[in-house]
Formats: C-alpha cells, structure tokens, sequence
C-alpha cells in the first residue's frame, strides 16, 4: 500500500503563505501520528511572481504539480498586478486548463454552532455540494476574448467530453454521500435550458447520464431560482451541478450561507490530478498582519486528504481528512479561538493552534 504522498504547493500571494504555513504543520503531524508521509514540494506562480519574473505559472511549476499526488494552492492573484488586457493573474484557473480538472467541488455545510445570517428553522441541516464545471462554459475565452470599440464578445463551450464526465462525477459523488448518510441521493441540474440552446444541450446530457443510475434522484432547475432556494430552503439540496459562470457566482452565495469565505473550501478535480484550495482570495489589506483566517485553508487540506485516501485506497488518509474537518468545526462551533471576521481576535497562529490542539497534536 502507498505510504508516502507527494503534495505541490503553491503558497500564493497576500495571505497565501500565511495561511499555508500553519496547514502544511498540521498535516505534517498528522501524517507523522497516523504513520504514512507527505513530502511537500513548494513552487512558485502567483501575481506577486508574475510582477518580478513576468511569468504567472512557470514551466517547472507546472510539470511539478502535474507529476504530484495532490496539488494544496493557497489564494492566488493581487488586484494591482494585472495582464496588459486589465484581467487579474490566475494561475489557479490556468492550472485547472492545463490538467483538465472539470469538476470543481464546493462543499456548504452548516453545523451546530456555526453562524449563519440565515433563519435556520430547528431539525433542517444545510450539508449539500455544488459542482462547478472547470475548464470550459464562459471562461473558455478568458484572455481571449473579441474586443473592439463599440462592443465585446465572449464564447461560452459546452463539450460533450466534459459534460459527460462532469456528470458521472457528479452522481458518483451522490452515490458515495447517500452511502455515508449524508444525503437522499440526489444530483440536481443548475442550468438556464429556457433560454439557451447551451444550456439544453447541456441538460440533455445530464439526462442521458441520469439515466445510467436508476438508483438516484435526478432533477433540474434553472440557476435564478436556484439562487433564490440558497437563501429560502438551502436544506433541500443535495448535489448540485452546473457550468462554470454559474457555479463560480452559486459558490459564493454558499459561501455567504457558511458565514463567509473564511470557512469555505474547495476542489478542482480530474481523472488524473486534483488541486484543492480555498474558495477567498488573497485579502492584500490584511497581508502581513497574521490575523488571515486559516479554517478554509485547513477545510480544503481535508477534502485533499480524503481524496487522496479514495483514490490510493488509504483509509487512514480518509480517516484523517474527516478527524481534521470535524476538528475544524469544534473549534469554530465554540467560538472561543475565531479571527476577525468571524467576530473573534484570534491571530492565523492561534486559530490554527486550537485546531491542531483538539487534533492532539
């Protein structure tokens, strides 16, 4: 059995290294107390490398993380540091290009204890996944897209390729969540098939996949509406998927229903490599102060670990990865040890500590 794992990271820019450092200690320790290694492997890319070197994501950088086990990518890009076309540096969304990673997972789970500008009417519990398409959809033009003086144009691409495997991720996943108990089993369809002829193609597609697994529920509904349930019956999903425009705007609400973007995680996922990362940007006006909040940082270290553990078959990995996460929400659900913006005074250290504390380490 595979016992030693080796993880590319990219630090990022603004808060990334601050937040990075305490994530990669603890899972350094827990490897170390569960017997298996990690080897971490630090490369560069980043806004504040483009601004030296004029590269975003080096060459190396890249052949590194693509021969790696996992990639851990701290928040990436500075609102100062663009291209000459005005568009900020995104190394993250390059990365997803380059190794094709089509299914990016966005966890919303609210737990006891967790603040939430929502009404959470008692015995509902808001635990559900959104699958963002990654690679394609409207950012398939980024960088490229066609510009003159009186008017802009971008192409959005729906390929069946992508689609196809965008689905059965996304019932896989169904699947595994209703065997852990975590959910009815069902994959909803976000899409605006009403007006976009895209947009049926792609809900034709998520048909012909649904059909393939006749033990799940599948249905549709249309990304307006879905904005409006986020915020009126969030309890009711189960698991989402939807285009890439879509999802990066839905990821957001469901970060606003978890209380902000300081406890969101995230996963780009391929059929080859994975890039797992926090969902808030690099915050440049707090950068150096050590008072960033590292829960998303250590959320997405925890979907790394559990993935890492399906999908070399290492039960001590998903064991791990689901101790770390329910570590996390102790920590949060007493609200002793919280940074500023969740109304704590905690510094990136200590927020970090009492979690590596309830982990015993």
């Amino acid at each position: 059995m595979k016992s030693n794992f080796e993880i590319a990271v990219f630090e990022g820019d603004g808060i990334g290294p601050e937040i990075t450092r305490p994530t990669v200690e603890i899972l350094a320790a827990l490897a170390g107390k569960s017997g298996y290694r990690l080897s971490f492997d630090t490369v560069p890319a980043g806004a504040a490398h483009y601004a030296r070197t004029g590269e975003s994501l080096p060459e190396a950088s890249l052949r590194t993380a693509r021969a790696a086990d996992a990639i851990l990518l701290s928040a990436m890009g500075l609102p100062s540091v663009r291209y000459p076309d005005g568009t900020e540096i995104s190394p993250q969304i390059d990365l997803r290009k380059e190794l094709t990673l089509f299914a990016g997972v966005r966890p919303v789970r609210i737990f006891p204890g967790q603040r939430t500008p929502l009404n959470l009417p008692e015995g509902n519990e808001v635990d559900f996944v959104l699958i963002r398409e990654s690679t394609e959809g409207l950012f398939h033009t980024q960088g490229c897209g066609e510009v003159s003086e009186n008017e802009a144009r971008e192409t959005l691409l729906i390929t069946r390729d992508i689609s196809e495997k965008l689905f059965r991720f996304a019932f896989e996943l169904a699947r595994e969540r209703r065997d852990a108990g975590r959910g009815p089993g069902r994959v909803t369809c976000v899409d605006k098939a009403n007006v976009f002829r895209a947009f049926a193609y792609f809900r034709s597609l998520f048909d012909a996949e649904a059909r393939k697994h006749p033990d799940l529920q599948a249905d549709h509904a249309y990304v307006d509406a879905t904005a409006l349930w986020f915020v009126l019956k969030p309890w009711d999903f189960d698991v989402l998927v939807t285009e890439n425009m879509f999802g990066d705007i839905l990821s957001d609400l469901g970060a606003g229903l978890m209380g902000g973007l300081g406890v969101a995680p995230s996963a780009d996922i391929g059929l080859n490599n994975a890039v797992f990362q926090p969902c808030h940007g690099s915050a440049p006006d707090i950068a150096g102060q050590g008072v960033a909040n590292p829960m998303a940082m250590i959320l997405s270290a925890s979907m790394m670990l559990d993935w890492l553990g399906l999908r070399f078959d290492a039960p001590a990995l998903r064991q791990d990865g689901r101790v770390l996460r329910e570590a996390v929400e102790r920590v949060i659900s007493r609200g002793q040890v919280l940074t500023a913006d969740f109304g704590g005074h905690a510094t990136t250290q200590e927020a970090a500590a009492a979690v590596a504390a309830e982990l015993g380490l």
